[in-house]
């Protein structure tokens, strides 16, 4: 049974930080890509950064560039997202997800039906 879990979420003021995590078990050997999506108030979900296992390389949006960091841990398989200098466009929910396909199309709003999903977890900014 596949599990993702986020966690690290809660509230914090405009440039303040947070780590949030996403603790995976039971992934398929080909569902080699991950990534952190967030639902804004009002907005639709959308793909915010992604990587693939063993390259190094990592991939966001522009909006999030320079302030919030993806990496993993293959040991303790858990996906992280280094998040700093908050603003509060940045609240949301966020999520975590794997998936087989390139995660740059995520971040260009597609993705993939048997993607698996985390239920999410909170953040929000305040000014």
């Amino acid at each position: 049974q596949v599990q993702l879990t986020e966690s690290g979420g809660g509230s914090v003021q405009a440039g303040g930080s947070l780590t949030l995590s996403c603790a995976t078990s039971g992934l398929p050997r080909n569902y080699n890509r991950m990534g952190w999506f967030r639902r804004a108030p009002g907005k639709e979900r959308e793909g915010i950064t992604g990587l693939y296992f063993g390259d190094t390389n990592t991939y966001a949006i522009d909006s999030v560039k320079g302030r919030f960091n993806i990496s993993r841990d293959s040991a303790k398989n858990k996906l992280y997202l280094k998040m700093s200098n908050l603003k509060p466009d940045d609240t949301g929910v966020y999520y975590c997800a794997a998936g087989r396909t390139s995660c740059v199309r995520w971040l260009a709003g597609r993705t993939d039906s048997d993607m698996f999903w985390g239920m999410g977890t909170q953040v929000i900014v305040s000014s």
